[in-house]
């Protein structure tokens, strides 16, 4: 692999509360906006030209889902869509390990083969963590090794969910966290998230 200017995992909630209806809605949304010319655009501006993508799911225990892929253009993106959109949903549900899934996406960026000019750990979930390591000391350590955490959450099973993010999961220079109503509107804010992470927006 190539240096890169952002490598970006995404760590995507797969638990019991996430039924297949929701989950088709989740990864075909997220598959939509690598295809869109804003995302694409964005992650071919800085100065070394691409970014990397890789994507974990996550319950009990966590899968890699989509290994680590270039986007250098419009062909890499496409292909990370079509890689995204053909994964399997493993593991098969579970209690929800929140933590058990940042530590998993922290060893993904750790494995990133060559150099990033900034780690992005890209989290998603609709519920609070209830069984596992308690997320806010992994969110602590993923920042003293330089990774942004970020997370998106969906409100439809545990309305105070965002406040939980905030408070144990997002960190690191331009941390957010940001909410959608359910998994209708998740591919409309999973776009926005992908790109004000891609851009490297310094809001917290």
């Amino acid at each position: 692999m190539n240096p890169v200017d952002l490598a970006l995992c995404l760590a995507i909630d797969v638990s019991d509360s996430v039924d297949f209806d929701e989950f088709a809605l989740m990864i075909g949304g997220l598959a939509e906006a690598f295809r869109q010319p804003d995302i694409q655009a964005a992650a071919t501006a800085g100065p070394l030209g691409a970014i990397a993508v890789s994507a974990l799911f996550w319950a009990e225990q966590a899968e890699v889902a989509l290994p680590w892929m270039m986007l250098d253009g419009h062909v890499a993106a496409h292909a990370i869509a079509d890689a995204l959109d053909a994964a399997p949903r493993i593991p098969a549900g579970g209690a929800t390990a929140l933590g058990e899934g940042m530590v998993a996406g922290l060893a993904m960026l750790g494995r990133y083969p060559a150099r990033a000019e900034r780690l992005v750990l890209d989290v998603s979930g609709d519920g609070a963590a209830n069984r596992g390591r308690t997320p806010g000391p992994v969110r602590d350590v993923g920042v003293a090794a330089g990774v942004t955490i970020n997370a998106l959450a969906v409100l439809n099973e545990e309305p105070d969910v965002l406040e939980h993010y905030r408070a144990q999961v997002v960190g690191g220079p331009g941390h957010f966290a940001m909410a959608c109503a359910d998994y209708a509107d998740f591919a409309q804010a999973i776009r926005v998230k992908l790109l004000r992470e891609i851009r490297g927006a310094l809001t917290a």
